[in-house]
């Protein structure tokens, strides 16, 4: 069984930064693509960023120039770079990965930012 383990959230004030891992059980060679993901009180999942295996990133515009995401293939990890970080980023924050026939999701980390 995959498993995905978030890692690197917290408490930040507005204008801080924070960098959330993702470490998966396996290589992520065999991912098509790995998100994160969040979800924040009231409001539905949004996109937060993805990469794919061949480097491709993505990014909505509410975190383009401030977040970003990287990937170390020796460590099967997925990175989340977060900078300038604002209130409205307060949610907990899920790594998804696909492979094209299934997906796995991490437990969610929380992060919290103070304004």
């Amino acid at each position: 069984q995959v498993q995905l383990v978030e890692s690197g959230g917290g408490l930040v004030q507005a204008g801080g930064s924070l960098r959330l891992s993702c470490a998966a059980s396996t290589t992520i060679f065999r991912f098509n693509a790995v998100a994160w993901i969040r979800r924040a009180p009231g409001r539905q999942r949004e996109l937060v960023a993805d990469i794919t295996s061949g480097g491709n990133t993505n990014y909505p515009d509410s975190v383009k120039g401030r977040f970003t995401i990287s990937r170390d293939n020796a460590k099967n990890t997925v990175y989340l770079q977060m900078n300038s970080l604002k209130p409205e980023d307060t949610a907990v924050y899920y790594c998804h990965a696909e492979t094209g026939y299934t997906f796995y999701w991490g437990q969610g980390i929380r992060v919290t930012v103070s304004s």
